[in-house]
């Protein structure tokens, strides 16, 4: 049944294994991409065939079997294997026809403060940590790009990697406005203070994706800073670049070098752009990315992190979950299942 994509995951090995691809690194990141993204949906199907073996075997046995109680242990093992084979199935069929042609890739996130202050600051803070800790329970591994720190904790901005085959496909739906119901740990009056902060999900972007003309580009170089705006070193470390075609623009400041910073800037710039040609791919009106944010008030939102009721609600789906503490602790598989599950059909 699925002899032709084993035959396509053979073809992309012997390309890997070919000591010619080394003298073309483009080309060589192609190939490589293609294989990690074919690489779990091979593995997917050799799950399937063993558990359609397995089904098939104790199918035999019930029909041979006369003694009721092993029938009864075989008939329950039946059951379980359906049960595996229905969602090894569904997980095939959801990697054979991604949604995207960027669902493979790894995702960069920005979440920046909203409505509320340092309040809003703080639950961009939170958000940051939700997803890290999501990411550790995947195995996944998060590198920081850029961020803006407030003197209290949180992150007026915060712009980081996420490297995970799926990354973008899992956590795209994650884009939007997060609103944060609570009692700030300033309020000496007990209120309840209502917050946001905005999240961007971009899909990484290689060289090979997106070509950039240098002339199109122009790089400035400023001093870090930190908390409050002050100057944290004296070099001009720092790198801010215009996209002159499209106005984007990218600052990075967190790395040790201008070299680092510019190559992290780059980085992002090319996700970006790599966004924005998938919005062109579908046809959806310019003002797509800046959909995906909003305005960032209270009114505009994907969810609701309400805490006096301990309850997580998306407002896209009508559905809510319980235990807040888990769920900033990164426990969002279920969430992010559902919003997935939901949006795609």
């Amino acid at each position: 049944m699925y002899q032709e994509i084993k035959n396509q995951f053979a073809e992309i090995e012997k390309k890997l294994s070919d000591p010619k691809l080394m003298s073309d690194p483009q080309e060589m990141i192609k190939i490589s991409q293609k294989h990690a993204a074919m690489k779990n949906l091979i593995g997917l199907i050799n799950e399937e065939e063993r558990l359609n073996k397995e089904i098939a075997d104790n199918k035999e046995l019930l029909n041979q079997e006369n003694d009721a109680e092993l029938k009864s242990m075989a008939e329950e093992d039946l059951l379980n294997l359906e049960e595996q084979l229905i969602k090894v199935s569904t997980e095939i069929e959801e990697e054979r026809h991604p949604q995207g042609p960027n669902d493979h890739k790894n995702a960069i996130i920005e979440i920046r403060a909203g409505t509320g202050g340092d309040e809003a600051a703080l639950f961009a803070g939170d958000l940051f940590r939700m997803y890290v800790r999501f990411c550790e329970r995947r195995g996944w591994k998060t590198e920081m790009i850029s961020s803006s720190v407030i003197g209290t904790g949180g992150f007026k901005e915060v712009i980081f990697t996420i490297k995970g085959l799926g990354g973008f496909g899992n956590l795209k739906y994650e884009a939007g406005t997060h609103r944060v119901q609570r009692v700030p740990e300033t309020e000496k009056q007990g209120r309840i203070h209502t917050s946001t902060a905005t999240v961007v999900v971009l899909p990484e972007a290689e060289e090979v994706d997106v070509s950039l003309n240098m002339a199109d580009i122009r790089i400035d170089t400023f001093c870090s800073s930190g908390p409050g705006g002050q100057s944290v070193n004296t070099t001009y470390s720092a790198i801010r670049i215009l996209h002159i075609p499209t106005g984007i623009i990218v600052s990075c400041q967190d790395q040790k070098s201008q070299h680092q910073n510019r190559e992290k800037a780059l980085q992002v710039l090319r996700s970006r752009l790599l966004a924005k040609q998938e919005e062109e791919r579908q046809a959806s009106e310019s003002s797509a990315r800046k959909d995906q944010v909003g305005a960032g008030d209270r009114s505009d939102k994907i969810r609701t992190y309400n805490f006096p009721q301990d309850r997580l609600t998306d407002h896209r789906i009508g559905q809510s979950w319980h235990g807040l503490n888990s769920v900033l602790d990164g426990d969002i598989e279920d969430v992010i299942k559902a919003v997935k599950k939901a949006l795609r059909s």
